[in-house]
């Protein structure tokens, strides 16, 4: 196939203890899936059934690279989370056959511009410019659920030049690994190469310009990032 100037390359993640690298399709994100934070959010966690938003794949930042701080914002948001992916994929999923479908595990940082999202919130309108924007996926390496023991009982935290801002445990998911998936292959045919972002605790607040992040889960290569 010849075209008029060279394709992006696709982007990839680096897989722990190996030379291969995970090639990403999608990145899904799914919203509030911790009540602290819906509660937080000024959401209601028992009434809402899961809901999703996306993330262009080119928006990865792996561990140890810098992220960008984004223009037309003056309130960038740390989200810890769980991410999940996908080596199998399909529609309508069954629970039980979810995580079968998993890959590996990785610690996640979503990215909001939430001056950007509060505003769209009050205006009905989408999160694509407050949740999508460049270097808003930061992404560590790759752990091969094989490997991978009592991950969805797992602490999960985020510190901000050595203060701690979040803490909690997977198992405060509202709705679990295997339930996100299903409930997401209702809506899209997942593949594999695809990111699911799984929610986060309560605690995200602002970051500035030289900040240092390093987010934690138990069982999975640490993730530490600069704000430039």
């Amino acid at each position: 196939m010849q075209t008029p100037f060279p394709p992006s390359k696709r982007p990839t993640l680096t897989i722990a203890d190996s030379d291969l690298r995970f090639p990403v399709r999608r990145i899904y994100c799914v919203g509030r899936n911790y009540a602290d934070h819906a509660r937080e959010m000024g959401a209601n966690p028992d009434r809402e059934p899961p809901f999703f938003f996306a993330k262009p794949s080119d928006a990865i930042v792996e561990s140890g690279q810098d992220v960008r701080y984004p223009p037309q914002t003056t309130d960038l948001h740390h989200e810890v989370e769980l991410v999940m992916a996908l080596q199998s994929g399909g529609s309508n999923i069954a629970q039980e056959k979810a995580m079968d479908c998993v890959y590996g595990f990785a610690v996640g940082i979503d990215l909001t511009r939430r001056d950007l999202q509060t505003e769209a919130k009050k205006m009905g309108r989408a999160w694509c410019t407050s949740k999508g924007f460049d270097d808003s996926a930061v992404v560590g390496n790759i752990t091969p659920a094989a490997t991978c023991t009592g991950i969805e009982t797992a602490n999960i935290a985020l510190s901000v030049n050595g203060d701690q801002r979040q803490q909690g445990n997977v198992n405060q998911m509202i709705w679990s690994c295997a339930e996100v998936i299903s409930c997401l292959s209702e809506l899209f045919e997942l593949q594999p190469g695809d990111l699911i972002f799984t929610g986060t605790p309560a605690g995200v607040s602002a970051l500035q310009r030289g900040d240092t992040l390093d987010a934690t889960i138990e069982g999975l290569t640490p993730l530490r990032n600069t704000i430039i």
